[in-house]
């Protein structure tokens, strides 16, 4: 599994003109799913997002997580298939990489449930869905992660 997580001062999730999901600050995390991923990586890669330390302590340095932040900051996650674009071939990407959508939406999912049984206010896009993502970089703090 692949994420672009990004520390934001808010994000949404906008589908057929209607938010569907929105957070004020916080992560903005876009979840690539492969072929190989199982279960386990959603779980770890959940455990991650939560606990990577991209947030100001008092003393200025980043130093908390958002488990840490407590109520008003949340994580919005976003499936993003596109994560797993083969591109060196190219003008035009490959997405074998990528899962498909019956393997990769319940990973996706096991993320989410995974970030909210920690506490977090958690909003989603809609898997599948043409999605407009909206944020707000903070920092600006953008990361990959992989697991």
């Amino acid at each position: 599994m692949r994420a672009v997580v990004q520390r934001v001062t808010e994000a949404s999730v906008t589908v057929a003109g209607e938010v569907v999901g929105r957070i004020g600050p916080g992560l903005c995390v876009l979840v690539g799913v492969t072929h190989t991923d199982d279960a386990a990586l959603a779980r770890r890669l959940a455990t991650r997002v939560a606990r990577l330390r991209v947030f100001p302590g008092e003393d200025g340095r980043m130093d908390r997580s958002v488990d840490e932040m407590g109520t008003g900051h949340g994580v919005l996650v976003v499936s993003q298939f596109t994560l797993y674009g083969e591109t060196t071939g190219g003008r035009r990407p490959g997405w074998s990489a990528a899962a498909p959508g019956e393997h990769a939406a319940p990973l996706i999912d096991i993320v989410v449930d995974e970030l909210r049984s920690r506490g977090l206010e958690v909003a989603t896009g809609v898997f599948g869905a043409e999605m407009q993502v909206a944020s707000i970089n903070d920092g600006p703090v953008t990361l990959l992660l992989e697991v």
